[in-house]
């Protein structure tokens, strides 16, 4: 998965499948498509009715013959055709055919750290299937760093926490490289259903599962730390009688209730500082720690980290597009790569 900085500036268009969305940066036209990665099909027909912005709004509202598929999960695809053809209609008519006539149209493509040979086949077919002749993979961690303007390229460290909807990814880079990482499988989706099911079981109310962040509604303003309101109100379905209801929740209980996958995030960073060399983590102690993705919002999630860590915590300025800006940027070829000058012997 190692590809030259000089490989990246010939490809025309790059792509980053991530399973909460889904985003196309094109060389000269800048970022393209920001959609969620959802499709909305007719299982009677096979037909594709819908994807994006309104496939999502769809998702708990469709009749039994039309089904809510995502063809992206925690970063790898796991269904090529479907997730081709989605990427086919998020790309209006007059992209696509000014990407059809290219001769020899190249893409980059984000996948995670440590993907295997399934995952990378996958997301290399995929853009195969739209008309690429040629696929070049890079580590979201790589990509991560270079669009949040860190400093990948120098001798010093650089630690950047990438929060996705199904995975975190955690590492430690230095001379534009991984020195040490770690993916944990504990992402948004797990925090959000841990305030579903302490909703489910304390209050007896159901949250709808697609139509609201329940998170976000739940921890308005700094929620997650002790600093916050006290309680905050809920609307949902009434278990027993399926009647709409509204609850008074604490915030204290909803901190306790995502304890459990945050935790898993905390042992994850631990790993990864553990396995890391001593000069750079003293490096980290100055520099911090750098998150990126749509989860680094969540409320109070930096500091928890800065109270478990004792390093600086920082939030990039656009989270959510920092791995697609930052393969835009090697596409246009705005990162200059560290020179090394051989010794003469």
């Amino acid at each position: 998965m190692t590809v030259s900085l000089e490989q990246l500036r010939r490809c025309h268009i790059a792509v980053d499948l991530g399973a909460a969305r889904t985003r196309v940066f094109v060389k000269g036209a800048g970022l393209v498509v920001d959609e969620p990665s959802v499709c909305a099909v007719n299982t009677r027909t096979g037909a594709l009715i819908a994807v994006g912005e309104f496939a999502e709004r769809m998702t708990g509202r469709t009749p039994a013959y039309i089904r809510v598929v995502r063809p992206v999960s925690g970063g790898t695809v796991v269904d090529i055709e479907m997730c081709r053809r989605m990427l086919g209609h998020l790309l209006d008519d007059k992209l696509r055919r000014t990407l059809r006539r290219k001769p020899r149209l190249r893409a980059a493509a984000c996948v995670p750290h440590d993907a295997d040979p399934l995952a990378q086949r996958a997301a290399t077919e995929t853009l195969i299937g739209l008309g690429a002749r040629r696929v070049e993979l890079v580590d979201t961690l790589i990509a991560a760093a270079v669009g949040c303007g860190l400093p990948v390229e120098r001798p010093e460290a650089t630690m950047i926490i990438v929060c996705g909807a199904a995975t975190t990814q955690v590492a430690v880079l230095s001379m534009g490289a991984i020195v040490t990482a770690d993916r944990i499988a504990v992402g948004g989706d797990a925090i959000d259903h841990a305030v579903v099911q302490h909703l489910r079981q304390q209050h007896e109310l159901m949250l709808p599962s697609q139509s609201v962040r329940p998170l976000q509604l739940a921890l308005s303003g700094n929620g997650l730390t002790p600093h916050g309101p006290e309680s905050t109100e809920i609307h949902g379905r009434d278990v027993a009688t399926g009647l709409a209801r509204s609850v008074q929740v604490q915030t204290a209980a909803v901190r306790d209730a995502i304890h459990t996958p945050l935790t898993a995030v905390l042992d994850g960073i631990g790993r990864v500082l553990r396995d890391c060399p001593p000069d750079l983590v003293a490096d980290l102690a100055d520099r911090g720690i750098m998150m990126v993705g749509g989860s680094a919002r969540l409320p109070g999630l930096d500091q928890m980290l800065r109270n478990a860590t004792g390093m600086p915590v920082h939030i990039a300025e656009r989270p959510d597009v920092c791995a697609i800006l930052g393969l835009g940027a090697m596409l246009e070829g705005r990162i200059e790569p560290m020179q090394l000058n051989p010794l003469a012997d």
